[in-house]
């Protein structure tokens, strides 16, 4: 019996001899455990020797059983690739925003079917690695027509879809920001609303300022469209206050961070979303996550795949490069994975495996979700439900 099975073809399934079972990632895992699916919710959870009578079942042979993943920070409708951009990094080029244009231009050349069929191969891969629940992002159009059909592609993969028109100002409108600011605000959100839950700036020099980041969410917020951020990538500039200022939910990279905006981030209670991939990627510092919780800061991990500054999908692999290079146990790095990342899209029912919880559970080839961190680029996970 397939995985799949468990959700659509049967009432009630029992899954056994999970070796460690991570129903909560903020508690300690269960050793010897078991828990009921009922139509596809998590029914009961608890010792494998107390289970109740389930119509049927599967023994996971001792093997480790986690929460999927949350990916709540993604780009995946885009056409085209940039592994010589990748290349030159690696020989001492640094990273910048411009190099955008050059997606936007494959991506506005791509049919509807070509950037679907690119999205699909992606969700795929994310899938495979044990991912359940996935944010996508426009930002890749830049026009009107071809930003209201990235999100459309997109809200065929997830809900978590969100508009970016205001990720780089394009070549067109390259003398005139303003004017592009006021597409963003104007038409183009009218016409990418209707597929979008968010909408996001790129506050960042080469990108937008605090001011136009600022008129962007507002505009967003008038149109029921809750707000997210990328700030501080690059710099040390105002994204990450401006964030906490208008109250939103989480505030993505916090690469460069100061002693304000980690008391603004503590204060506010946006989260901090984490992007380890990208630090490896453009070989910018990354960002002490220990001392981001140690301060009250609440985070969480996603992996930004995009085709220029982090082209990966593994969400096991961001996770492994918080343990090793961002000071987070293997615990708190998980949790940011799963939980913290189901709290940066506003989410109570995944990230998690209580009762109640959507059956989103990873089965590891490992005896413990340890391993994620401890073999990093083995292909851990074994079967992925829900």
């Amino acid at each position: 019996m397939c995985w799949g099975d468990l959700v659509s073809g049967r009432p009630s399934w029992l899954v056994t001899g999970i070796g460690e079972l991570v129903a909560d990632p903020d508690l300690a895992p269960l050793t010897d455990a078991a828990l009921v699916v009922e139509a596809g919710r998590v029914a009961w959870v608890g010792p494998a020797s107390s289970a109740p009578a389930t119509d049927e079942a599967t023994d996971v042979g001792g093997r480790a059983v986690i929460p999927g993943f949350v990916d709540s920070h993604s780009h995946l409708v885009f056409a085209g690739e940039r592994s010589a951009e990748f290349a030159a990094r690696m020989a001492g080029q640094s990273y910048a925003a411009g190099g955008i244009r050059t997606t936007v231009a494959a991506t506005r050349a791509a049919s509807d079917e070509q950037l679907t069929a690119h999205v699909a191969r992606h969700v795929g891969e994310m899938r495979r690695q044990g991912t359940t629940t996935v944010e996508i992002k426009s930002g890749y159009g830049l026009s009107l027509a071809d930003e209201a059909r990235s999100l459309a592609v997109a809200r065929q993969f997830t809900e978590h879809t969100t508009f970016l028109g205001a990720h780089v100002v394009p070549a067109e409108y390259a003398d005139d920001p303003a004017g592009y600011v006021d597409l963003v605000t104007g038409p183009m959100l009218a016409a990418a609303a209707p597929h979008a839950r968010w909408i996001d700036a790129f506050c960042e020099v080469g990108a937008f300022d605090v001011d136009q980041a600022r008129t962007v969410l507002e505009a967003g917020a008038r149109a029921g469209l809750s707000g997210r951020l990328h700030a501080n990538q690059l710099t040390a500039g105002g994204g990450v206050q401006l964030a906490c200022e208008l109250g939103l939910i989480a505030v993505d990279h916090c690469t460069y961070l100061g002693t304000a905006d980690v008391d603004a981030l503590a204060s506010s209670g946006t989260i901090a979303t984490l992007l380890p991939g990208v630090e490896f990627s453009t070989r910018h510092p990354y960002p002490n996550a220990k001392e981001l919780l140690a301060a009250g800061v609440r985070i969480a991990i996603a992996s930004d795949c995009n085709p220029g500054s982090c082209y990966t999908s593994s969400m096991p692999f961001c996770l492994a490069l918080a343990v090793r290079e961002m000071g987070l146990t293997p615990a708190q790095a998980l949790r940011a994975a799963t939980r913290g990342g189901a709290e940066a899209l506003g989410l109570s029912d995944v990230g998690h495996l209580e009762v109640g919880a959507k059956a989103h559970l990873v089965v590891l080839d490992a005896p413990s979700y340890v391993h994620l961190a401890y073999r990093p680029g083995v292909p851990l996970v074994a079967e992925v439900l829900g």
